[in-house]
């Protein structure tokens, strides 16, 4: 649903990308889990129905819908046209959102070396990420502190023989597992002596450097998200070249901030389409199943729970948009308010949904019989996922209290004048 009119060219996109989904990305979801097979093997699979779907987006013009219309690589699209289209690859969240090139981390990565990077870096990495040919991780989170406060962040990079050295240990990096994982975007610290914001740099690591070890994948309440998995890593004395730097010594806060906004966006985009899948499940199960005499959907509760959910998504939906499209017009540096308030509104809500819709199937809802479980796995996840909702409270709390202090201070301002 959009609050305004689309173009011809995005109205196009959606009804061909809503076909794609419901009809090709979702019916393969079984044939991908069955093909990742068990143990180790699932992190060196790629089931070829992945290949076969990704083949299919370039031919159906769906490919690389995420970059911005600013960058000369991208699909032309606004961020406002994008979040409608997203919406629609989160009902498959583990086959659309690849399928398209359109996939965390890999489009904020992406971004970062749109943006950021240099022409030898685009050529080297963003090149081949824009084709697919290889996937990236984003290396920030670390075991030793508490890296919701970035400035915590302790790796180590070191100027060494013409280029750097990265030392240290990160986790829950996602994407690290994938047998395709080929770069990793890393941040740590340049200058412990610098100003706090201008300590941490970000350089590009390739995967296969001497001194990176994928030490191992961690479960996500029992689910491995495997092949692409969240990984702890170890960069040991890890050496790159100086032309691997992104942006600049001291940088790595501003590299930071233009990836994770859009990025924060996109998770909720996708989360929106989940829940809409999940709405969809609750009524018809409800309308199949029959207890105490009656059809479970004839339950006071459970209209209850249909008419809740429908109205929460609704709501959700709107502060995605409204985050988007200030997004479009002023950047993401001056939506941080509705960024913020997106990225706590959205995953509450959706585990909100999620949850009635468990309730619903009974014994089901918790099983694989269903995609519910491993929604609300990764719901409950990106409540902490690209900062906590504690941190972006606090933040809207601050921007609204300077935003009141202002409109106070024009008010005397203009008594003062009469």
């Amino acid at each position: 649903m959009s609050v305004v009119q689309l173009s011809p060219r995005v109205e196009e996109l959606k009804r061909v990308l809503t076909d794609f989904v419901e009809n090709e990305c979702i019916p393969a979801e079984k044939e991908y889990r069955e093909a990742l097979g068990t143990g180790a093997q699932r992190w060196k699979t790629v089931p070829p129905v992945m290949e076969k779907l990704k083949a299919r987006a370039r031919e159906l013009g769906l490919w690389n819908l995420f970059l911005p219309k600013e960058y000369p690589e991208g699909a032309g699209l606004s961020n406002y046209e994008y979040a409608i289209l997203c919406e629609i690859m989160g009902r498959s969240h583990m086959i659309a959102p690849e399928a398209c090139n359109c996939s965390a981390p890999d489009t904020g990565n992406m971004e970062v070396l749109a943006k950021y990077g240099t022409r030898e870096q685009k050529d080297k990495w963003l090149r081949p990420l824009l084709n697919g040919e290889i996937r990236s991780a984003f290396a920030m989170t670390e075991p030793a502190v508490a890296s919701s406060d970035a400035t915590n962040i302790c790796t180590r990079i070191e100027r060494s023989g013409g280029g750097y050295k990265v030392s240290g240990r990160k986790w829950w990096i996602s994407g690290a597992g994938h047998p395709k994982c080929a770069v990793f975007i890393t941040m740590g610290k340049t200058d412990t002596t610098a100003k706090k914001h201008q300590q941490q740099s970000i350089v590009v690591v390739p995967a296969d450097a001497p001194g990176v070890t994928v030490v191992r994948p961690l479960t996500v309440f029992g689910y491995d998200d495997a092949p692409h998995g969240h990984c702890e890593v170890v960069f040991d004395n890890v050496w790159v070249p100086a032309e691997n730097l992104v942006l600049g010594e001291g940088r790595g806060f501003e590299v930071i901030q233009g990836r994770l906004g859009p990025g924060r966006i996109h998770h909720c985009m996708r989360s929106l389409g989940m829940a809409e899948r999940a709405v969809e499940l609750m009524v018809e199960r409800v309308q199949s199943r029959h207890t105490f005499g009656r059809a479970i959907a004839e339950h006071g509760v459970v209209l209850d729970y249909i008419a809740k959910s429908r109205m929460d998504l609704e709501s959700a939906r709107m502060l995605v948009l409204r985050a988007a499209d200030m997004i479009d017009k002023v950047g993401a540096k001056n939506a941080l308010k509705e960024i913020a308030m997106a990225k706590v509104v959205v995953p509450t809500v959706v585990l909100a949904i999620l949850d009635r819709a468990i309730q619903m199937y009974g014994a089901a809802g918790v099983g694989q019989d269903t995609p519910l479980a491993e929604f609300w796995a990764g719901m409950r996840t990106l409540r902490i996922a690209d900062g906590p909702d504690e941190v972006h409270t606090r933040q809207i709390a601050q921007l609204e209290i300077r935003h009141q202090n202002a409109r106070k201070a024009a008010r005397l301002a203009a008594k003062s004048k009469l």
